[in-house]
């Protein structure tokens, strides 16, 4: 009869550590799936901040050119050359 007892309670405790290995592997799959959701998103900050960078370093290569300088002052500081008359459409 022990040796009854104890298969039962071997397969009770085989049981127990099954359901608990179970739900540990559940739950680092989730955590797998959370860091590689963190992981593509940070790649895609990479990606956007290096084309930002070579932006940047596309504008500083061009800042003595005379036109770049020309395209800023106008676009951005809204200056124009003395004598040129600057028309707004405020059409649709």
């Amino acid at each position: 009869m022990k040796t009854k007892k104890a298969g039962l309670l071997t397969k009770i405790v085989v049981l127990a550590l099954l359901i608990y290995m179970s739900i540990t592997l559940l739950d680092l799959r989730s955590q797998i799936r959370t860091a590689e959701a963190e992981r593509d998103a940070r790649q895609q900050a990479v990606n956007e901040q290096l084309q930002t960078n070579a932006a940047l370093s596309g504008m500083l290569d061009h800042s003595g050119d005379p036109d770049a300088l020309e395209d800023i002052a106008r676009d951005r500081l809204g200056l124009v050359k003395p004598g040129e008359k600057v028309f707004y459409d405020i059409g649709d």
